[in-house]
């Protein structure tokens, strides 16, 4: 099994990422394997709703840069995670462009994420972290991916990178949060030939 995260943040190893790593921690002892995609420092356009993907029906973007490859990973993974920090109480700019554009060709395609285990992970300094975890659930909740909860909402606080180390509370969330995304990932996987 395999879950690919999608990290939001400017920062490649800032809070973000460290939340990220903190789930992942988890994942990887029950042998699950993880990678981040980093999509916060890229140059991403919004969604042009040319509905070109609709048209062509070959699961891409018309406009390639470089987020179809990382589409046909989210595809080929078992699970997502998407990260962001927050900017404004929402999501960053280039996150809600891939987002976007990433869950616009896969529902265009006929559902491409549609029953894999997804999980939100958000980095915050002080407030908005609730609008946008509940931001980025909704892409989950719109291409019917099942939804890794923890004991609390999965925010996490910190301003400058390391930070969040301070956190215990938001520590102890993430760690729940990557056992429980283990065992509905086990859940789903074991479910496949009964299930249909």
């Amino acid at each position: 099994m395999k879950v690919i995260a999608i990290n939001g943040s400017p920062r490649l190893k800032g809070n973000t990422f460290q939340a990220i790593e903190t789930v992942f921690a988890e994942l990887n002892k029950e042998n699950i394997e993880t990678e981040v995609i980093n999509v916060g420092t890229k140059v991403l356009r919004g969604c042009m709703s040319c509905s070109g993907c609709f048209k062509n029906k070959d699961e891409k973007c018309v406009f390639d840069d470089g987020i179809n490859e990382i589409i046909q990973k989210m595809k080929e993974a078992d699970g997502i995670i998407l990260g962001t920090p927050v900017h404004y109480a929402s999501v960053g700019g280039a996150m809600k462009s891939f987002l976007d554009r990433a869950f616009y060709v896969a529902g265009a395609n006929g559902g491409l994420f549609r029953h894999k285990v997804g999980a939100s992970v958000v980095a915050v300094r002080r407030s908005g972290g609730i609008p946008a975890f509940n931001e980025l659930n909704n892409f989950f909740n719109y291409s019917e991916m099942l939804l890794a909860t923890s004991n609390y909402w999965n925010v996490i606080h910190g301003r400058m990178p390391g930070e969040i180390e301070k956190d215990e509370e938001g520590l102890q969330i993430m760690r729940v949060l990557g056992k429980n995304m283990a065992w509905l990932l086990k859940l789903v996987e074991n479910g496949k030939d009964i299930v249909a």
